[in-house]
């Protein structure tokens, strides 16, 4: 089953961001909180936690 993966707030003048490093792999068994993914704009890098466990 997909779970979409929420984007968080990252500020007023941003209107896109990159995904500059995946944090995980295909397959690999996530659990709540843990980091998936950096998200890169041409202001801030964040990181995109996973909102439920799984796969």
């Amino acid at each position: 089953m997909a779970v979409e993966i929420k984007v968080p707030a990252l500020g007023e003048s941003v209107t896109e961001a990159t995904v500059a490093k995946w944090l995980v792999k295909a397959g690999d068994k996530v659990a709540v909180d843990q980091p998936l993914c950096e998200l890169e704009t041409d202001k801030v890098t964040v990181e995109v936690n996973a909102s439920v466990a799984g796969t």
